[in-house]
């Protein structure tokens, strides 16, 4: 299922908080995808269906094609389309900062638990 890494004792705090409640990360975002599928007037299972395979195809093309996110994003959204409409209001609602601050906090928090 997953992948076993030795890292230095120094970056346990860091994996933690990226790794060890990532998932929790990726529940909280298809949570969120699942409720703006029904609030567009999607029944829930068909929401949460495509919303999964969606996120298998995602992750299966981060770690297939070896090309950074950034590419990836770029290759799926169009000028002027739906994508690039949905990415603006992310970034106007800060959610690229507040995920970053987010994975920070989990970090000062598991260097807090280890004291």
């Amino acid at each position: 299922m997953g992948q076993v890494r030795r890292v230095p004792e120094s970056q346990q705090d860091a994996v933690t908080a990226l790794s060890g409640s990532g998932p929790a990360y990726f529940f909280f975002l298809v949570e969120a995808m699942i409720d703006a599928g029904i609030l567009l007037g999607l029944p829930r299972t068909l929401a949460a269906d495509l919303i999964v395979q969606t996120a298998l195809g995602a992750a299966t093309m981060l770690r297939d094609s070896g090309e950074h996110p950034v590419q990836l994003r770029e290759a799926v959204t169009s000028p002027g389309g739906t994508t690039i409409a949905a990415i603006r209001e992310l970034e106007r609602h800060g959610v690229r900062a507040a995920l970053i601050a987010a994975i920070e906090a989990a970090h000062d928090r598991s260097v807090e638990l280890g004291r």
